[in-house]
């Protein structure tokens, strides 16, 4: 088997286990047969929706390797969901990993017009999927002291000091174990 088939097979496997974790949370889901192979016509990955919002998803996997995705996906992705009314979303997975999910606009562009994904960026910038199918919502830092006090203006100093723990485990500068402890 080469390369090519077998990483055609595991994105195959990859896009299934999206289009099950969606139907699990709840969404009306399809994956696209053949997607960007059989038919002329560009289609996405899947297609989600939960009554309310829909999705256009482009779904790609890797290893650990940066995920690369072409102009003319990302284009056919914005042009589908367009016209079908729906959100476009890339969606990325690496291994060992959960899946993360961006508006097209929210990835770092080539100089020769792909879009790229490195997975430090998925983990730090991406949607996670609790997050994408609404059951949780990301907090900042800065928001949770201010939410801790009640007010948008000062935080209170008990969050002040979690944020400051939080932070030091962040840098580097703490570890977990000891803010686990403190906190």
């Amino acid at each position: 088997m080469t390369t090519t088939v077998a990483a055609n097979r595991k994105g195959d496997r990859r896009e299934r286990e999206l289009v099950n974790a969606l139907d699990e949370a709840g969404f009306a889901v399809m994956r696209a047969p053949a997607s960007g192979a059989a038919t002329e016509r560009e289609l996405p990955d899947v297609l989600a929706g939960d009554g309310e919002t829909f999705y256009a998803i482009e779904a790609k996997s890797s290893a650990g390797d940066p995920i690369y995705l072409t102009g003319e996906e990302v284009e056919a992705l914005l042009f589908f969901a367009q016209n079908f009314g729906a959100k476009a979303r890339i969606a990325v997975r690496f291994d060992r990993e959960d899946w993360y999910f961006f508006h097209p606009g929210d990835l770092y562009t080539t100089d020769a017009g792909s879009y790229r994904v490195k997975k430090e960026k998925a983990l730090a910038d991406g949607t996670d999927f609790a997050e994408f199918v609404g059951e949780t919502e990301k907090v900042t830092l800065a928001e949770a002291g201010r939410r801790a006090n009640g007010d948008d203006d000062t935080p209170d100093p008990e969050a002040a000091e979690r944020r400051e723990i939080l932070e030091a485990v962040r840098d580097g500068h703490m570890p977990v174990e000891d803010a686990m402890d403190v906190l």
